[in-house]
Formats: C-alpha cells, structure tokens, sequence
C-alpha cells in the first residue's frame, strides 16, 4: 500500500472517540445527558459504523463526523423521552380507560405539587401532635357529600370491592344477580376479583330476570352478605327485571346481612342537572338502605384514580382493620389531588366550570362547531394535497364503563384521501401514525375508511393553541414515507 492509499484509508477511519467527545456538538450532549449516557451511544454508533464499514465496497465514503453527531443526539433524544406522556384525546372517548380517564382540574394539580416536593401531615396530627390517620384528610368531605357515617380510600374500586369481600364475607358465601356478573377494563371480573377476596359467589336469577325470592332462596347460614354491583359499562334491555335496592336492604336487614352495593363509576351529583342522562349516586344508594356503597374516583367523579367506600361507621372500621388496607391504601399525591376535586362539589352551581370532566361531558354543539371552524383550516394547511378535511358531526362515548348506551352530539374532523390516491386503504391508519408522532401525540379514531379526530376532548384556549401549533411538524413528525401521496 502506498502512501497515498495509506492517508486515504486513515481519512476514512473515524477519529479517536476522546476527540469525537471534544467536538462542540458532542460537549452539548454531555452537557444536556451527561457524559456517561453519551458515551454509551457515541461507542454504540462507532461499533454500528465499523459493522457497515467492514462490508462497505471500495471507494465508498469514509467517516462523517456531523452524521455521526446527528446520530447521537436522535438516539440521546429518544431515550430521554418520557415514557408517560401527555396527548390530545381526540378518540371520541371522554373518560377513556387507556389515556388516562378524567382530567385533573387545577386545583388538584396545583394540591399535588403542593405536597409533592417535601413533608406533609400526611399521618400526623398537627392539633394533637400525635400520629393521625391519612383517611382523615378524605372522609369528613365524603361523609358531606354522601351522607355516610363512615369512609375510607384505595387505590381503585377493584380494590375497594376486594376489600370490602374480603374482610365481611372470606370464606363464605355472596349471592350476586347473574346479570350483573360483570366484567370491566383489561378483563378483570366480579367473580375473578370475588375468588381472590376468598368470598364463594352465588349466582341469582337469570342473565336478564333476577327477582327478590331468588336472592331469599340462596340465603342460609353460610351467607356473609348480599352485593348488588351496578352494570355501568353495559345495558340489558327488553324482558327484564331486576330487584331494587330498597327491596335487597329489606331482605337483608330480616337475615341481619349487609348489603353492599358496587357503584362501579360512581357520581356525587345528580347528572340531569348538567342535561346528562341519569347516573345513581352514593347518597341515593344509602338512603335507599344499602350499608357500605363502593365507587371509583377517577371516572365520572373527575379526580384521580382511587376506589371509595361509605357506609356504616362500624363496618367502615372493620375494613379498616384489614391488612390489606396498608396494602392498598393511597399515597399523598393521591390523597391532595381527591380531596381538592371533592372540596369543588360543595359549590354544584359552578362544578361544570371547574371540573374538567364534566366541563367536557357538557359542552355544546355549537360550542364544538365553532372550534372545528377554527382548528380545520390549520390541519388542511399541514395536510395540503395528502388529504381532505371535513367537519362532520359525530357522537361521543363517556367511556370508562359511564352510561354505556349514551352517547353526545359532537363534531369531528374527518379525515380522507383525496381523489387518485395510491394505497387508498392504509390512508388512515398512515396518518394516525403520523399524528401520534407529534410531539404531543394525537388519538383519534378510524371508522368508515376515514380517520376521525373527535373534537369534544379538545378544550379552546391554550390546549386548541398548542394542538394547532404543532400541526406544522405533521410531514416530517414520523419521516416523509408516513404521509400518504396522491
């Protein structure tokens, strides 16, 4: 090998990574990741580039410094990405299970960061001095807003139920409808979570006809209680019956049983006053006799994810007794985010105003088509030729196991190809893929061959400005293939 050969080899080897670590762009990584992490991919890139290199044909291009830092700092980028982040709900779903359910208002936001950062009463009694009880924070609001003697919190109504089965009724046995064996998110049953309380079930009744003598009939001595569980993410309709929970509380109290109802979503506010359909309440449950009612937090409560029980003051310290209380119990955020979303349903008149998920549940249609009016130009400016944009009208989901069979008046954009495009039928999915890569992802939904962002879960203001914002990275957001070509 001659000596020009020999420069022109050395030229295409890359530079000793002490000095690739000294170049400015390399010395702003580290500053932004530290040197460990950039280390780490900087030797991962150099070992990729000597793989390809050792197959590379003659002649072909030698190392590029800038490509190399390019690299690095797109690796480095995306492994400091959150994994747990924000998006723009636009599925047609407002309480929507996998995105996180009800949006915190800001003052439970703002309880949160309060407590967040260092010590809290969280356990402590600052009258007394003394050790105190984290429920307090949560069960004289509950109390208020329920009329229960008694309550305490954990960490979902899953929890709550388990609880609940699992300090009254291990070992013995809970008649339960057959029509209200349900099953909710992720394939977590009644009967599933009834096994693992140690409780036995007893089917009453038929799927779609349960009467009071069927419940009469399974009671005997080995009955520890008689639950009711509210079907809130289904409906049975036609030949039905089913028994109240005045008649379940009569019969109950003749066997000296309790009687448990299992609220599943749960509300604290009559929901027609918002012109939303009908939702039972806690309140209404114990005045209709039932001594312990469970209810989710995070549904269409609006606060964070939590499982309530209230009821009788004697039961209430019986579950509390649990060891799996501990095992279940809330953490401080928790705690300050609920107690700052209970604290705004003593002032009904303007709940829909503060509290997000009704705020969304509540919006107006003329509300939505004025702000698809305004959004629909800026997403057909980003889409150009790629598609075309309509403003449609839609119907809503509460989700979240809320009113099943109710839906809302809303608007969408809808999204399709436009005339002569090639691979018509991965239009949507392509461009839900592109939208999810935004720097802030977007979740719509894809029905009828159109891709459809539902706009009921996009409130005007701020979150409208910062959704259209970024609709001008939409091309380049998941690389130039993404988007598809007419």
């Amino acid at each position: 090998m001659n000596p020009h050969q020999r420069a022109a080899q050395a030229a295409a080897r890359p530079p000793a990574l002490d000095r690739l670590l000294a170049r400015d762009a390399m010395q702003a990584l580290i500053a932004h990741h530290g040197r460990t992490e950039v280390l780490a991919i900087a030797r991962e890139q150099l070992a990729q580039w000597r793989a390809l290199h050792e197959v590379a044909e003659a002649g072909q291009a030698g190392f590029d410094a800038q490509a190399f830092e390019a690299a690095c700092a797109r690796v480095l980028a995306g492994r400091a990405q959150p994994s747990l982040r924000p998006v723009f709900n636009l599925s047609g779903t407002v309480l929507h299970t996998n995105l996180g359910r009800a949006p915190l208002p800001a003052e439970a936001i703002a309880a949160v960061a309060a407590v967040m950062g260092g010590p809290g009463n969280l356990e402590y009694e600052l009258g007394s001095g003394e050790r105190g009880d984290r429920d307090a924070h949560l069960e004289g609001l509950l109390r208020e807003l329920t009329g229960a003697e008694a309550a305490t919190a954990v960490n979902n109504n899953a929890a709550a139920v388990l609880l609940v089965l699992n300090t009254l009724a291990q070992g013995k046995a809970v008649p339960v409808s057959r029509g209200e064996l349900i099953e909710i998110g992720g394939a977590f049953r009644i009967p599933d979570i009834m096994r693992r309380a140690g409780a036995r079930l007893v089917e009453v009744g038929t799927t779609n006809r349960t009467h009071r003598r069927d419940f009469a009939d399974a009671i005997d001595s080995r009955t520890a209680l008689v639950m009711k569980v509210h079907t809130s993410n289904y409906a049975v309709q036609g030949f039905t019956a089913a028994v109240p929970e005045t008649e379940l509380a009569q019969l109950c109290r003749e066997h000296d049983l309790p009687f448990v109802v299992d609220l599943g979503s749960g509300t604290l506010v009559d929901l027609t006053r918002y012109g939303l359909p009908a939702e039972p309440t806690p309140r209404q449950s114990l005045a209709a006799g039932a001594q312990l009612v469970t209810f989710s937090g995070d549904k269409l409560l609006g606060g964070p994810q939590a499982g309530l029980i209230v009821g009788e003051r004697a039961l209430v310290a019986r579950i509390k007794r649990n060891p799996l209380k501990r095992a279940l119990r809330l953490d401080k955020m928790t705690i300050a985010a609920l107690e700052a979303v209970l604290r705004l349903y003593r002032d009904p008149d303007r709940l829909a105003e503060r509290l997000p998920t009704l705020r969304l549940l509540t919006r107006t249609r003329a509300e939505l088509q004025a702000l698809a009016e305004r959004v629909a130009p800026a997403l057909a400016q980003a889409l150009g030729a790629h598609a075309v944009v309509q403003i449609l009208p839609c119907r809503s989901q509460i989700g979240s196991g809320s009113l099943p069979v109710e839906r809302l008046d809303s608007v969408c954009l809808a999204i399709t190809p436009p005339p002569g495009l090639r691979r018509a039928g991965s239009f949507p999915q392509r461009l839900a893929a592109a939208l999810r890569a935004l720097p802030v992802p977007v979740i719509g939904h894809i029905a009828d061959g159109q891709l459809r962002l539902d706009l009921r879960g996009l409130e005007a203001g701020a979150q409208e400005q910062s959704f259209v914002a970024q609709l001008a990275q939409l091309r380049s957001a998941a690389g130039a293939e993404v988007l598809p070509q007419a």
